[in-house]
């Protein structure tokens, strides 16, 4: 219940706190510490980020999509064995989807009792930097705010006002001054990073960002900071994680069910904890990629998670045979689940500055794409139609994040599954297109938001005949 653990948060977004997040769990694990990432809130890049930093899987912490005694369940037990916690907030410390701060990092870090490191974007400004945290500090006295990093500092004059300003106004210490650096070595796609899995110098990345926290931060005090995290009160009420089991499934010929899941990097957006649903479940989970094989190996479901198949749109589109093979299997009904990227690869086509690209043609969608993005945020759905995943009624929390449009959508109204009570959805306030046994949909789900998903996943797929 004293687990080590540290958050770093900021007052607002692009404040530098990936970096700083990401250069301090490179630099603790290089220590021989073992380090156990988080993000808070729904985000897949940075996730990937800090898991390839810290050499281990990413969970992400959500309040919105999960219940917050399931959020407090699962950073239990992935800290279990961890020498350090490190939680990469999002957004500014305070912001949330409401003015009472609801899903904010402020409200994670009071659910888990963590101490609270600001990173502080200090360009053009000194002692109005103070003001900006000392607000921060009484705002909500419950968050422990212990320690700013200072980034994007202009000089040693410009560092030393800066500190004397936070240690003479805030009472907390700065822990780290970071320069405005030429070259961070962390490129921008769209509202986030590159996802790692993309380009061969990742590693590199690490490496700077781990010699810019050795030189810039003061690790040691990092450390006891994180070492100093009281109990977590919460923690005393609650059960050990109950893993999600499978009820009353009986496997085909007494084997696990193989689903297939499509992850390169053109689909790479999945959460950990939608995998080991899947394997809690009973499924075992089978690896496979339309950039790199022709055919598929056999499985029992398959399950497309998101990613950005439009920088793949040419590969995809000539690995004809893959496209072909996987709109049969929907046509003999393959049980297919399929978030965003995977909806648009079940798509007719990507038209790409004026260019059309084939992907399977499972449904009878063209996808185009825009400049900005055309869903963005938190889903609220109930499902109003009958569908193999989700019984009618239920309510889904989600997310979304696509520059993918609808083009052109030859299907039918009854076709739509999903309603749309917050979010973009698909068309027409709907989402989740069902065919057959296809359910593929621009929401997002976490597993232990939606425990029942895998359980749905693995059921259909050891219903389906050989």
């Amino acid at each position: 219940m004293k687990q080590p653990r540290i958050i770093f948060s900021a007052l607002r977004g692009g404040s530098g706190k990936t970096l700083i997040s990401l250069g301090s769990v490179a630099a603790l694990r290089s220590q021989g510490l073992s380090v156990r990432p988080f993000k808070k809130g729904p985000d897949y890049i940075d996730a990937g980020w800090l898991a390839f930093a810290a050499g281990k899987s990413c969970y992400n912490l959500d309040t919105f999509m999960v219940n917050p005694d399931d959020v407090l369940k699962s950073f239990l037990f992935h800290t279990s064995e961890n020498d350090i916690a490190v939680i990469e907030g999002n957004r500014g410390l305070y912001d949330g989807i409401d003015t009472e701060g609801a899903t904010s990092t402020a409200e994670l870090a009071k659910l888990l009792n963590v101490p609270v490191v600001l990173c502080i974007d200090c360009t053009k400004s000194t002692r109005t930097m103070a003001a900006a945290v000392l607000g921060c500090i009484h705002f909500d006295p419950d968050v422990n705010i212990k320690g700013v990093v200072l980034n994007r500092v202009a000089g040693p004059r410009h560092e030393n006002i800066l500190r004397k300003s936070m240690e003479q106004h805030c009472g907390v210490p700065v822990i780290g001054a970071v320069p405005k650096l030429s070259k961070q070595n962390l490129p921008e796609r769209h509202m986030g990073l590159v996802p790692t899995p993309e380009h061969e110098w990742a590693a590199e990345s690490i490496d700077a960002a781990s010699r810019m926290a050795k030189k810039y931060l003061d690790i040691d005090a990092l450390t006891q900071l994180a070492h100093s995290a009281s109990e977590i009160p919460a923690a005393n009420d609650l059960e050990e994680k109950n893993r999600i089991v499978p009820k009353n499934l009986v496997f085909r010929h007494e084997q696990k069910p193989k689903i297939g899941i499509i992850r390169d990097t053109a689909f790479q957006f999945y959460y950990p904890e939608n995998i080991e649903a899947l394997v809690s479940a009973g499924a075992e989970p089978v690896f496979l990629s339309p950039l790199s094989q022709k055919s598929f190996p056999y499985i029992d479901a398959l399950y497309i998670g998101g990613g950005f198949p439009e920088t793949h749109a040419k590969e995809l589109a000539e690995n004809i045979s893959f496209r072909e093979e996987l709109k049969v299997l929907a046509e003999k009904g393959l049980p297919i689940y399929a978030e965003c990227g995977g909806l648009m690869y079940l798509g007719e086509k990507l038209v790409l500055d004026g260019k059309s690209y084939p992907m399977a043609g499972v449904l009878p969608i063209v996808f185009g794409f825009s400049k900005k993005p055309q869903g963005h945020g938190y889903t609220l759905i109930t499902v109003a139609g009958e569908n193999p995943y989700f019984k009618v009624g239920t309510r889904i929390r989600g997310h979304e994040f696509h520059y993918s449009k609808v083009l052109e959508w030859r299907g039918e109204d009854e076709d739509l599954v999903f309603a749309m009570k917050r979010g973009a959805g698909f068309i027409n306030n709907r989402d989740g297109i069902c065919y057959k046994n296809v359910l593929a949909t621009y929401t997002h789900i976490h597993a232990l938001g939606m425990p029942s998903w895998g359980e749905a996943m693995v059921r259909n797929a050891i219903v389906r005949e050989p």
